[in-house]
C-alpha cells in the first residue's frame, strides 16, 4: 500500500509539472558545431517553438566525438522538459554501431518528440567524370575503382556509399573528410571524381554545371534540384536513404510534456516561414507523432547495424 501511496504521489507530482510546464526557458542541445544542416535545423525552429509555448527557446552547441558529447549530457539531464536534443540521425542510430563504446542508449535513454525533417543527399561527380548517370557510374566503378568523399566516417553519406556498394558490386574507395563542404571543394578542383553529400552543399555547383547530380538516394526527388532523379528512378528498387534531425527528451520526461512538444512543432514545422528556411538546407520537414518517430529510431538502428557490420566501419 505504502508503495502504491508512493507512485500515486510521483505520478501526480508529474501531472502538476507538466501542467505547469514551461515555466521557464526551454535548452536544445545540438552536440555540433554551429552552421551545419542539423545546427540550423534546430535554430530556425526555436523562436516559432518560443512563441507558440511562451518561452524562450535557446539553442546551445556541444560538440565533439561526432555528436556523442552533447547527447550523452541530454541523456543525463533532468527529465523535466527544459534540457532537449537535437538529434541526428548518425549520433543516433550509426554511432551506436560504428563506435567500440558510446556513452548513451538511443532506446533506453531518450524519448523521442517528434522527427524535425529528412535532409536529402545527392552523390554528385565532377564533369570529367565519364558517366552522366548512376548506372553509367556503377559500371565504370567495376573497370576502375572510384573514391567517393564524405563528411566523415560512419555518416549517413558514408553508410548511403557502402549500402550502394553492396546493393550493385559498385567498386568505390571512401574518402573521409571534416566536413561535407571540404569533400565538395575537392571534387570541383578534381582531387576526387565523387562526393556524397547534402543537397544545400551542392546544388548551387550542379545548377551551374560544375558538378553532375547522378542522383538522389532517397524516396522522391529533391525540390532544390527536381532534374536529379532518384536512386530508385535509375534502377535501384527501394533505395531509401536520407539524413534526418529530430527532437529527443530524457527518458522519464513526463508524457504529457513529449506531447505538447510534438504538438506544438507540428505546427510550427507546417508554417510558410519554417518551410521556407527549411527548402533552403534542403530540408522536407515532418512532425511525425511521438509513436511514428520512435517506430523508425528502431527500424534505422537494426537498418545500419547489418550495413555497418558488412562493411566493417569502425571509428576508435
Amino acid at each position: 500500500m505504502k508503495r502504491l501511496l508512493v507512485a500515486c504521489a510521483a505520478a501526480a507530482a508529474f501531472t502538476v509539472q507538466a501542467q505547469d510546464w514551461p515555466g521557464k526557458p526551454i535548452r536544445i542541445i545540438v552536440p555540433f558545431a554551429p552552421g551545419g544542416v542539423a545546427d540550423n535545423s534546430a535554430r530556425v525552429v526555436a523562436e516559432p517553438l518560443g512563441q507558440r509555448l511562451g518561452q524562450q527557446v535557446v539553442v546551445e552547441n556541444r560538440p565533439g566525438a561526432s555528436g556523442n558529447i552533447g547527447t550523452q549530457q541530454v541523456a543525463q539531464s533532468a527529465p523535466d522538459g527544459y534540457t532537449l536534443l537535437l538529434g541526428f540521425d548518425g549520433t543516433m542510430v550509426i554511432n551506436p554501431h560504428v563506435f567500440p563504446k558510446i556513452p548513451f542508449d538511443t532506446l533506453k535513454d531518450f524519448a523521442p518528440v517528434t522527427k524535425l525533417g529528412d535532409a536529402t543527399l545527392i552523390l554528385v561527380s565532377h564533369p570529367s567524370l565519364p558517366a552522366r548517370t548512376l548506372q553509367e557510374m556503377i559500371q565504370l566503378s567495376k573497370t576502375r575503382p572510384l573514391p567517393y568523399g564524405t563528411s566523415g566516417t560512419g555518416g549517413t553519406p558514408h553508410l548511403a556509399g557502402e549500402l550502394l556498394k553492396q546493393r550493385t558490386g559498385a567498386q568505390l574507395e571512401h574518402v573521409p573528410y571534416k566536413g561535407g563542404g571540404p569533400a565538395v571543394i575537392d571534387v570541383l578542383g578534381g582531387q576526387i571524381p565523387l562526393v556524397f553529400t547534402a543537397v544545400a552543399s551542392a546544388q548551387q555547383y550542379v545548377r551551374t554545371n560544375r558538378l553532375v547530380g547522378l542522383g538522389v538516394p532517397g524516396a522522391k526527388r529533391s525540390a532544390a534540384l527536381p532534374e536529379v532523379p532518384t536512386f530508385q528512378e535509375s534502377g535501384l528498387a527501394g533505395f531509401d536513404v536520407s539524413s534526418w534531425t529530430g527532437i529527443f527528451a530524457p527518458a522519464a520526461t513526463p508524457r504529457a510534456v513529449v506531447e505538447r512538444l510534438q504538438k506544438e512543432l507540428a505546427v510550427v514545422l507546417q508554417s510558410s516561414f519554417v518551410r521556407e528556411r527549411y527548402a533552403v538546407l534542403g530540408i522536407e520537414p515532418v512532425g511525425n507523432s511521438p509513436a511514428d518517430f520512435t517506430a523508425q529510431v528502431r527500424d534505422d538502428l537494426a537498418r545500419w547495424e547489418k550495413v555497418v557490420k558488412a562493411a566493417n566501419v569502425r571509428v576508435e
